[in-house]
């Protein structure tokens, strides 16, 4: 994964023809064909209009193939945070969404120079795959009411008032949009299984909406429910900032900003795989940031590199950004010229459409294989995927986050031992020892080694060993020639056991320090403190050492 931040488009165009751009063409128009029902379907889910999410697939999509690491990333609007969107819609309103939009691009921008593209690797699976699949049972909530036709305003937020609104009124449930919507969810699973290239969704689109067109069926349609759809493209505009709604809005942002580098990168890294290339990452977060910010002034949503439409422009052929360029411009073309066609499309055909995604995205099967994982990891994915669905996205990631660092800090506390050694029984290092020093060994020298990681969740476990050590000594060897890295707690926990021993007179050497730990320790003045005689490269030199302190 490279970190340079030059756009992919400037490095493939030295080598492009045309034979490689009739194939981007080709992907393109497929991709945006994809692309249309979920942005539309996206935006009605987040709470806003359904043009505001072509105008993002449109801002967005162009900028993250112009800009963007990677040679076959589509952007667009995602699942991914539209229970975030939705949120901030409820909260705040469309002009908080917009704000939000930007926010969130200016710290992806950051992200990027800051060069965090490769801190993806930090985040634990189960995590990811908690979070992913509550999203995906939230999204599948969050259309029942459009799949059933119910006419029952506005829908709770929590998901378990949702749930129970939904049984309280399911007598209203309706039978057509229920067929509509059952016929396109059919659709979708079968199609796959008959024909690859074309996109399942197209085809559940023209059955249904032909139907409902044709049949004049009483099914609720966009065209009905946004009566006031809008088929120009807008100008920029700046919404209205003040230092209360960036306080406000700031959480909402950052939560954004994370799941857009997440699933964009991973992205990124699943196509690298596909195509034998290698993407750019911080370069791809300081497009999507730009791709954010831009969306935001025209009026979109957040947006992100997507899986799904990525792996499909990879099928149809796409190699170079000019895929997704195209994919762009194709849904500009529909947005301008073929917008009285999309507002006959039945919601309950885009509500089949959500729910698919929420399938896919669900990675039950991962899940499922994570419920026998170790415990420490099962408590992560359960913990993540309960807030997620529960309360929120954000709280969900973050006691997720601190959950797992706990649970790694406990492993390397387990990881890391204290141990004495006794050089009298056949030790590696027993030869390095004389006569004269075995027979004074066991009164005037102890050994003790720390194996591991020495930070602080160790430094109360290597305090504790050493202080219940019997009698008195006249020399402290500890070894530290298994210990790569070394913290300020631990140095701190060296510092102690020097003080405790000039208390009892006994003195400390250190063996055995690797170069990092040593570095560390001289920064902070522990060497000049112990002594740079008592500080030993070797074991051989610290027996030595010993040798001189006892005579």
């Amino acid at each position: 994964m490279s970190t340079r931040l030059k756009p992919k488009l400037l490095s493939v165009m030295k080598t492009y023809n045309k034979e490689q751009f009739i194939k981007d063409v080709i992907a393109g128009l497929i991709v945006a064909i994809i692309a249309l029902p979920l942005s539309i379907a996206l935006a009605i889910s987040s709470g806003v209009s359904p043009e505001q999410g072509l105008y993002t697939a449109i801002i967005a999509g162009f900028f993250i193939s112009l800009l963007g690491g990677s040679r076959v990333q589509i952007g667009g609007p995602s699942a991914t945070f539209m229970v975030v969107v939705y949120g901030v819609v409820a909260t705040h309103g469309t002009e908080g969404l917009l704000i939000t939009t930007i926010l969130a691009g200016i710290i992806l921008i950051l992200f990027g120079l800051c060069k965090l593209g490769s801190m993806i690797k930090y985040i634990p699976y189960p995590i990811t795959v908690g979070f992913t699949s509550g999203i995906a049972v939230t999204i599948f909530s969050s259309q029942i009411k459009d799949f059933f036709g119910m006419n029952i305003g506005t829908v709770p937020t929590e998901f378990i008032e949702k749930w129970i609104y939904y049984f309280e009124s399911f007598d209203k449930a309706r039978l057509l949009p229920f067929i509509i919507g059952s016929l396109a969810l059919a659709i979708l699973i079968i199609w796959p299984k008959i024909n690859k290239k074309i996109p399942g969704s197209l085809i559940a689109i023209v059955v249904t909406t032909f139907l409902v067109s044709v049949l004049k069926l009483d099914v609720q349609t966009i065209g009905s429910q946004y009566a006031n759809l809008s088929s120009s493209f807008p100008m920029p505009s700046i919404p209205h900032f003040t230092w209360a709604k960036i306080q406000v809005l700031l959480a909402p942002a950052f939560t954004i900003a994370f799941l857009c580098s997440m699933e964009s990168l991973l992205s990124a890294v699943v196509s690298d795989g596909m195509i034998g290339s290698k993407h750019r990452s911080n370069m791809e977060l300081v497009a999507e940031g730009i791709a954010n910010i831009a969306s935001g002034l025209f009026g979109g949503m957040p947006a992100t590199g997507a899986i799904a439409r990525t792996v499909a422009n990879i099928k149809n052929g796409g190699r170079t950004p000019i895929a997704g360029i195209i994919h762009a411009l194709t849904l500009l073309f529909i947005l301008l010229v073929l917008m009285p066609l999309v507002k006959l499309i039945p919601l309950a055909t885009l509500a089949a459409i959500l729910i698919m995604v929420s399938y896919n995205m669900s990675e039950w099967r991962m899940f499922k294989k994570l419920l026998h994982a170790p415990k420490s990891d099962v408590a992560v994915l359960l913990t993540t995927f309960f807030l997620t669905v529960l309360f929120d996205l954000t709280l969900a990631i973050s006691v997720g986050m601190v959950l797992s660092s706990f649970l790694f800090l406990k492993r390397m506390t387990d990881v890391t031992d204290v141990y004495g050694l006794d050089l009298m029984d056949d030790h590696e290092d027993s030869e390095l020892l004389d006569d004269e020093l075995k027979e004074v060994l066991s009164d005037e020298i102890l050994v003790y080694e720390i194996n591991g990681p020495f930070f602080f969740g160790a430094a109360d476990k290597f305090l504790d060993s050493i202080q219940s050590l019997q009698g008195p000594s006249k020399v402290l060897i500890i070894r530290l020639r298994n210990v790569p890295v070394i913290d300020a707690t631990a140095v701190h926990a060296l510092d102690l056991l020097y003080d405790n021993c000039e208390r009892s007179n006994t003195v400390l050497v250190l063996s055995e320090v690797a170069d990092r730990p040593y570095q560390v320790i001289k920064r902070v003045g522990l060497v000049k403190h112990i002594g740079r005689a008592n500080v030993c490269r070797g074991f051989e030199d610290a027996i030595t050492r010993a040798k001189q302190l006892i005579a």
